[in-house]
């Protein structure tokens, strides 16, 4: 499969903050059959990059002694072509300024910022490290979903911001979802999750792993010592899951279902003539 096509505003990087990164590779890499290799302690802190089929996938770092109340977290980037007026422009249209921009040797410039509706998002400038390698594969990123409080203000900063050129997949008060671009070209989503998120949860980015087969992930994941949230779900969009790893990061699988889906209906329209 070709390298993703990574414009600027959309995802091109995820990565890990966890308090235990032996347990994370091994969890993740007997989960998604992902390898490792451990950056230069000195220049990069250690910072871990997970491969899939020699093509990297994600990054995992070692939470410090400052971090050790923070929850484990996935984190979503965004490429940026200038760091430094991402931030300002972060700044202009009501975000905070989390971690300013800052130099990673040799490979680019990253910045954690908020966004208005408080969640959390990275932004990446890339050099030597242009971003993930593999995309919408098993073992690797399908899908970034922010859950939004505000979700007006949320659409709006990222249209702002990032200039997302943005698509209404669903306006009803039941569901409420923009894109960043249309139909199966789409990137990444926003969710008006105002009606569900507790007052004590703040917005957040979620990120979908695609898999093959959602269930036996599921029990894979179980017996590795993951967590099930929520689902299994079939949907449109694939067969669905929410999970815990190990150490309590959240993560989504989807596996696409969309065949057994149409052989099922197929079957329904049969057995219904």
């Amino acid at each position: 499969m070709p390298s993703p096509d990574i414009t600027p505003g959309a995802p091109c990087w995820i990565d890990l903050m966890t308090s235990d990164t032996d347990k994370a590779t091994q969890f993740y890499g007997q989960l998604f059959g992902w390898d490792f290799q451990t950056g230069d302690q000195e220049k990069y802190g250690g910072y871990i990059t997970a491969t899939k089929n020699g093509k990297s996938v994600a990054g995992m770092m070692q939470k410090d002694e400052s971090q050790a109340g923070m929850p484990d977290v996935w984190s979503t980037y965004l490429r940026s072509d200038d760091a430094a007026a991402t931030a300002a422009a972060v700044t202009e249209h009501g975000g905070q300024v989390f971690m300013p921009p800052m130099d990673v040797p040799e490979q680019g410039v990253m910045a954690i910022f908020a966004d208005p509706a408080g969640a959390a998002i990275g932004i990446w400038q890339p050099r030597e490290m242009t971003g993930y390698q593999l995309v919408a594969e098993p073992g690797a990123a399908a899908w970034h979903e922010l859950h939004a409080k505000d979700y007006p203000a949320a659409v709006e900063f990222y249209e702002d911001v990032f200039g997302w050129d943005t698509d209404v997949m669903s306006d009803t008060p039941e569901f409420r979802y923009t894109t960043l671009g249309a139909g199966y070209a789409a990137k990444a989503g926003i969710m008006d999750a105002s009606a569900y998120l507790p007052p004590e949860v703040p917005s957040n980015w979620q990120i979908y792993f695609a898999v093959e087969d959602a269930d036996a992930s599921i029990d894979k994941a179980v017996s590795l010592g993951a967590r099930v949230i929520d689902g299994p779900d079939d949907t449109p969009f694939g067969r669905l899951a929410t999970l815990a790893d190990p150490t309590g990061a959240m993560f989504k699988i989807v596996a696409d279902n969309r065949q057994e889906t149409a052989e099922q209906a197929g079957k329904g329209a049969t057995a219904g003539a």
